[in-house]
């Protein structure tokens, strides 16, 4: 199936009167099923930001731009949040997460590993076998 449909079968799933459209109470149901909340207020403010047409309500093509706009979000923020953790494990800037700086981390951590340890945990997930993990190899572990 593809994406396409599956956001549409979801649309009419919440499209509770048929109108081909979405009111901000439908919206507000929606975010509730998938165990978010959005305030009735909010969902106003968000139906009023979305609507081309102006009659106040989403159609599919808007519903189906903000569910891609909440997705591409989600993944920036997942991508910072690893960035963010990178860094911390990361050494004078390296650019590179060493043995040694992993040591440092589980350390701060309160969990003990000796060198070897540190390296060998490095060297599971050290694609290309120099020793340290890049950023890359790091986002692949963490996935």
């Amino acid at each position: 199936m593809s994406k396409c449909n599956i956001y549409e079968r979801i649309f009419n799933r919440f499209d509770e009167d048929g109108d081909g459209k979405l009111s901000p109470l439908e919206l507000r149901r929606f975010v509730e099923t998938i165990g978010e909340e959005l305030p009735m207020e909010e969902a106003q403010e968000l139906v009023a930001s979305m609507d081309s047409d102006g009659d106040g309500l989403l159609g599919l093509e808007e519903f189906v731009e903000w569910v891609e706009r909440e997705i591409r979000g989600d993944e920036e923020r997942k991508m910072e949040e690893l960035k963010e953790a990178f860094r911390m494990y990361e050494m004078d800037g390296s650019k590179c997460i060493t043995p040694k700086s992993l040591n440092r981390m589980l350390s701060r951590l309160g969990v003990s590993r000796n060198m070897e340890e540190c390296s060998v945990m490095i060297r599971q997930f050290d694609v290309n076998g120099d020793g340290v993990l890049s950023f890359d190899e790091f986002k692949l572990m963490m996935l």
